[in-house]
């Protein structure tokens, strides 16, 4: 496996199953885009970022998201999959996934989230809080999601 990213990592298993086959015999390129917005949300939980996210009176709104297929998951595949935030600043955040099969990397992503007043729908400033969060002194892992 690749060196561990430089903010807190956070990694979960899983299995591919029937459900997350498409007709072309491989996970769907859908599932890796719901697979990569539960690891945040797991990811920010395990952080304790709802919390903060409340007192914020906050949500986090995708703006984009970009994913990179390098070789297919299979029905019966263990993927780890490794999320974290590569970057924070103002109002939005990058979030980088990974997903592997072994030491094989399946596929690599990226979200751009924008920090959003939950009262005026408009993106407003990340609080320190959440940065100290994401600082590398930490590693969060959870079960399968």
């Amino acid at each position: 496996m690749a060196p561990p990213p430089p903010a807190p990592e956070f990694h979960a298993q899983r299995t591919v199953d029937e459900s997350h086959i498409d007709v072309n015999g491989h996970v769907n390129n859908v599932v890796f885009v719901q697979w990569m917005q539960d690891l945040a949300v797991h990811h920010w939980r395990a952080l304790g970022g709802e919390a903060l996210q409340e007192d914020a009176h906050g949500t986090w709104f995708a703006r984009s998201h970009h994913i990179e297929y390098l070789k297919p998951a299979l029905l019966g595949d263990q993927l780890t999959m490794r999320t974290w935030v590569a970057e924070a600043r103002r109002v939005r955040s990058i979030r980088r996934y990974e997903f592997w099969r072994g030491d094989t990397l399946l596929a690599r992503g990226e979200t751009d989230w924008v920090f959003v007043d939950v009262t005026t729908g408009r993106p407003k400033s990340i609080p320190d809080g959440f940065i100290d969060l994401l600082r590398p002194e930490g590693d969060g892992s959870a079960p399968a999601c």
